[in-house]
């Protein structure tokens, strides 16, 4: 059974989807490729329907083709039963540029207004307070419900913080067991400022050295579940933070479905802290 957390007022499942990937064409860039499209809707649809229901997207992922496979995927869900987090690029910044990106993501997704839209990352924090301001202006005009920012410094977050009129409600940056560098500043500055740490790549894209390791696996094992469930359920069981594997595969979406519902005792935390 899905478990959510309410932080900042926003209410949202521990695990959720993420699209980066989706609809991308193999090799570098962000060259859309629709020959997937059909198995992406399908794994997002199942994400839904067993409570994952905060779907994460952005501009850039596939030159905005992930946006539309997401349009597909929730035509014909009520708003209110899904969460769509899509994100502005750092060369979108720019007051008018930044509502024009907001404008066109939207046409994308076929909605009316995002739940939540963050800035991706900034080339330099100058960029931040014309940005944030445009931001707020599309939170004014009912086109956002709320604003965040991704893969930003604690000092980036202070700044953006305050020349928002906003609550700054995320702030979305990598976090799995390989790379848990966040918890040295931001994750406690989330944590003490009621901000969501939204956790991408939490199993490091399938990285062997953590889906295979022996200490998560004799874990998983004792619980009868994956190491892939393991390292999530790590994930989510600290405070403030919520991940969004990302999956086009309708049993890889169920398996990181399985990874709640279920606790890690002292004795599991204490051989994975120990080897990570």
């Amino acid at each position: 059974m899905m478990e959510y957390k309410t932080i900042a007022g926003v209410k949202l499942p521990a695990i959720g989807i993420g699209t980066w990937g989706m609809g991308k064409a193999p090799g570098p860039g962000e060259r859309p490729d629709y020959g997937n499209d059909e198995k992406c809707v399908a794994a997002i649809r199942e994400a839904i329907k067993l409570g994952m229901w905060h779907i994460d997207t952005a501009e850039m992922y596939s030159s905005g083709h992930a946006e539309e496979i997401v349009a597909a995927a929730i035509k014909g869900i009520p708003g209110k039963k899904v969460f769509i987090t899509t994100k502005v690029l750092p060369n979108h910044l720019k007051r008018d540029d930044l509502i024009n990106a907001a404008e066109a993501s939207l046409a994308r997704l076929q909605l009316k207004y995002a739940d939540l839209y963050l800035i991706h990352w900034v080339n330099a924090s100058s960029q931040i307070k014309e940005a944030v301001a445009a931001m707020d202006e599309l939170v004014a005009a009912g086109k956002v419900r709320h604003i965040g920012v991704s893969n930003f410094s604690v000092k980036q977050l202070q700044i953006a913080q305050s020349y928002t009129k906003n609550k700054i409600v995320t702030n979305q940056v990598e976090y799995n067991l390989l790379d848990s560098s966040c918890e040295k500043e931001l994750l406690p500055y989330c944590q003490d400022n009621d901000i969501i740490l939204t956790a991408y790549s939490p199993l490091a894209q399938g990285n062997s050295r953590l889906l295979k390791n022996k200490a998560l696996a004799a874990v998983a094992a004792k619980h009868g579940k994956t190491t892939a469930q393991v390292a999530l359920n790590w994930l989510v069981s600290q405070k403030n933070v919520i991940v969004i594997p990302k999956s086009s595969s309708i049993e890889r979406v169920k398996e990181n479905a399985g990874a709640v519902g279920w606790e890690l005792d002292a004795e599991d935390l204490e051989l994975i802290e120990k080897e990570f």
